[in-house]
């Protein structure tokens, strides 16, 4: 018996999706019966963007701001791996087939070269592979248990490095292991541990699109 045929009521359902809002949780097809191609349907016919937990159709919480810092993030990112050569960085549409079975896209990953099967970009839609570096930053509906349950999924899946943003007090959360953690504030440095080694920059370059309309025009 699979664990989802425990959970009998929507209210356990929520509970074990991490106390998402219920607005987030798809009603068709039925929680704990969607698959993998209910989501590629969704995904890619519909303006929101869902991921399969527990065969169930929750849609990610997004705001804009969450996707402002999201973008800044990646273009730092890429420009370092893109240079280096050293994998590929994708954004919140570019998804994982991560254990026991979830489809999870974090708002920024990167995955090494080496993680790549045969060194060769997978065809499929959502690639069985892991990232090495999950960056997920924080929008208004997302919950404290919904984040720890998909850092331990990350974790559990082989990603190395996890980083949690906070735009409300511009910090990020470097996680190397589920409950091993180390929070930067601004004024901080950040780097990429053994997962991109060399790179590092200020966590305040993460907020900086934010502060774009503060900052007067050049003439």
């Amino acid at each position: 018996m699979s664990h989802a045929t425990l959970i009998e009521t929507f209210a356990e359902r929520l509970v074990e999706l991490g106390g998402v809002d219920p607005a987030r949780v798809r009603l068709t097809p039925a929680p704990g019966t969607s698959t993998l191609e209910d989501l590629i349907k969704v995904n890619h016919h519909e303006d929101t963007l869902c991921e399969l937990v527990d065969r169930t159709l929750v849609e990610k919480a997004m705001s804009y701001e969450a996707s402002v810092v999201a973008m800044t993030i990646a273009r730092i990112l890429g420009t370092f791996v893109s240079f280096q050569r050293l994998g590929i960085v994708s954004g919140p549409d570019g998804m994982f087939r991560l254990l026991p079975g979830n489809v999870r896209g974090p708002d920024v990953g990167y995955v090494s070269r080496l993680r790549f099967p045969e060194g060769r970009f997978p065809t499929a839609a959502y690639p069985s592979i892991s990232p090495d570096l999950a960056v997920e930053v924080l929008s208004p509906g997302n919950t404290k248990a919904e984040m720890t349950r998909k850092r331990i999924e990350y974790f559990h899946s082989g990603v190395k490095l996890v980083w949690i943003v906070d735009c409300r007090d511009r910090s990020v959360a470097v996680y190397t292991a589920p409950d091993e953690v180390v929070v930067l504030n601004e004024g901080d440095t950040i780097d990429g541990g053994e997962v991109l080694p060399e790179f590092s920059v200020c966590v305040a370059e993460f907020f900086s699109d934010l502060e774009l309309l503060d900052s007067p025009s050049s003439p």
